[in-house]
């Protein structure tokens, strides 16, 4: 409860931070390109320091290392308040990104070891609904108070302290039983890598789908002819599948009577709603009202893969290993959503009727028979309890 209950408010506050700063840039004056590389350091942040995060475990302990990554944004909110430097924003952009990305890894790798075998599934799921939610609370508080507000700063402050404060009733566990064997930095996500490679590679899909393509969604809107206010919606269309169904596929996935050729199962059929709704992406120029339907699959398949995948991950490992395999399955999906960010507009600019699809339905299309390619010997079928 107390991880869940921390995660929530700095979330809310960091999702907060993000559009609050952003929008702040552009009133000052800055252009789209500086405005992009600010808001493309967030991921840079997750980048550099999840390779490091098994590390920090091995050398903190899973409480320090939160309490690390709880405390640092604080710090950072502080530098915003008080000065209004560029190059000292981005800075400051970065540390707060990197302690978000930290805090990602460590959250869902204690929750995938510490909760009961039997609720697994539904805890994570409960999980992925509840870092959904941050992503719509946040902005929306930014909204109600207003960019111009001189609280909306304070208000992002008052989030992580009231996060941190939750940190400090996570309970105390126990080293971790590889903290002496296992490997760490580069040579321990590869090491995961080696070890997981389908499910790293729906991941990747899941950030590809879910929030790659949720963040040009509004684009694709305007391309079809849609008013702005709808092509907006499209954004909550896809946000909506993505939350709603990850605690249902979580409880599935824990009455499965063969858990692992279960998971696979599951992964392969979503993948497969992936390249039906890619292929009807073809039919939407003759067509419009598609578009709603299949952005709803896409959040919804890309979401519950994410979902499974670390499900899959927590079932199988502990310790510092799992925070090395959580490490990786993070970067595969914002990986992911940044190949699908990075290039989704350039394919509406050129062909939004034919590339656009077509590259979607290539992407799913690879996925699926990499999944297809790799399925678990053949067992007793997977059939519910």
């Amino acid at each position: 409860m107390a991880v869940f209950g921390s995660t929530l408010f700095q979330l809310v506050g960091i999702f907060m931070l993000s559009p609050l700063l952003l929008l702040m840039l552009k009133q000052a004056g800055v252009s789209n390109t500086v405005a992009g590389l600010f808001a493309a350091t967030t991921w840079l942040g997750i980048f550099i320091i999840t390779p490091f995060a098994s590390g920090l475990v091995r050398r903190l302990g899973r409480r320090r290392a939160l309490w690390l990554a709880s405390g640092l944004p604080l710090l950072t909110v502080c530098g915003f308040l008080f000065t209004r430097s560029l190059p000292v924003w981005f800075v400051l952009e970065l540390l707060a990104s990197m302690a978000g990305g930290l805090r990602w890894v460590l959250a869902e790798s204690f929750i995938a070891e510490f909760a009961p075998a039997q609720q697994r599934g539904r805890l994570i799921g409960a999980y992925a609904t509840l870092i959904g939610l941050t992503m719509v609370i946040g902005p929306a508080l930014v909204a109600w108070l207003g960019v111009d507000s001189p609280h909306a700063l304070l208000a992002v402050l008052a989030m992580l302290v009231l996060g941190l404060c939750w940190t400090f009733l996570i309970p105390r566990t126990p080293a971790a039983h590889d903290a002496a064997s296992a490997s760490v930095g580069l040579r321990g996500l590869w090491h995961a890598v080696v070890a997981h490679p389908v499910v790293m590679l729906a991941g990747f899909i899941g950030g590809f789908f879910e929030m790659g393509l949720g963040s040009v969604l509004p684009l694709y809107g305007l391309s079809l002819g849609l008013a702005a206010g709808a092509a907006a919606l499209l954004l909550s269309v896809s946000g909506i599948g993505g939350t709603v169904f990850a605690i249902p596929a979580g409880m599935l996935a824990d009455r499965l009577a063969d858990p692992e050729r279960g998971r696979h199962r599951l992964m392969l059929w979503l993948v497969g709603l992936l390249v039906l709704a890619s292929a009807t992406g073809f039919a939407v120029p003759a067509w419009p009202v598609l578009v709603w339907p299949i952005a709803l699959v896409w959040g919804a398949a890309g979401g519950t893969l994410y979902t499974l995948t670390m499900l899959d991950i927590g079932s199988r490992e502990r310790g510092i290993t799992l925070v090395n395999s959580t490490s990786v399955l993070v970067l595969t999906y914002t990986l992911g959503a940044l190949v699908a960010s990075s290039s989704a507009g350039a394919l509406l600019d050129w062909s939004p009727a034919r590339m656009f699809p077509g590259a979607l339905l290539a992407v799913a299309l690879v996925g699926w028979v990499a999944l297809w390619r790799t399925r678990l010997p053949k067992r007793d079928s997977p059939t519910i309890s």
